[in-house]
């Protein structure tokens, strides 16, 4: 296993995590921002151990990457997307040819971010990197204000996912459902499958990591 290289994106002050920068949160607090509708304007690449498994993830990736950066050149996106495409830099767990990945630069390249930005999760509570909070007091915070509502959409779940990773422990459905307050069953009956996958892939780094 191949740990992530982040220091060409830091050297190169290449934008990988942005919190939102239209919608307006419902409350805003010392550790970060709460949106009672949900945001689908924070993106946070990279932010777990979980690797890109998938083309699709990787195209993905590459897409939110160009949108972040839309100053940057083609020659400098295309150096940026052969180094996360590269496996050796601890990006993806395959092998990417030289093919398929010049492919994609030339197709994510003509894509137009005035009409739509790129898919992404809807988050309802974001936390400021230099928050402060260990990962108790971020499961606090989520059961306090997601928890009362006693149900849990998918953006919940996925918000109790982040913060068991963050700790470095296994996610469970009862885990999910002890944060947020509500039975295991209300947590098998509104996980998505799409969740269902991601929470495979978050539970295999930690055992790899």
């Amino acid at each position: 296993m191949f740990e992530r290289n982040l220091k060409y994106l830091n050297d190169n002050r290449i934008l990988y995590r942005r919190d939102p920068i239209n919608d307006v949160p419902t409350k805003q607090y010392n550790w970060g921002w709460y949106y009672e509708n949900g945001t689908f304007e924070c993106y946070a690449l990279f932010r777990s151990k979980a690797k890109i498994t998938t083309y699709k993830s990787l195209k993905w990736h590459l897409i939110v990457l160009w949108y972040l950066n839309q100053e940057m050149t083609h020659f400098q996106f295309n150096t940026l997307a052969k180094i996360v495409a590269n496996k050796i830099n601890g990006y993806i767990t395959f092998n990417c040819p030289t093919n398929i990945i010049d492919k994609m630069i030339e197709e994510i390249s003509l894509i137009d971010f005035d009409s739509d930005a790129p898919k992404n999760k809807m988050r309802k509570i974001i936390f400021r990197d230099n928050s402060g909070l260990n990962t108790k007091q971020k499961q606090q915070i989520i059961g306090k204000l997601i928890g009362r509502q006693k149900k849990a959409q998918p953006e919940d779940i996925y918000e109790a996912m982040l913060t068991i990773n963050d700790n470095k422990d296994k996610i469970t459905i009862k885990k999910i459902a002890t944060i947020l307050n509500v039975s295991t069953r209300t947590i098998y009956r509104n996980i998505t499958n799409g969740l269902v996958r991601e929470k495979k892939l978050l539970n295999e780094e930690i055992q790899h990591s």
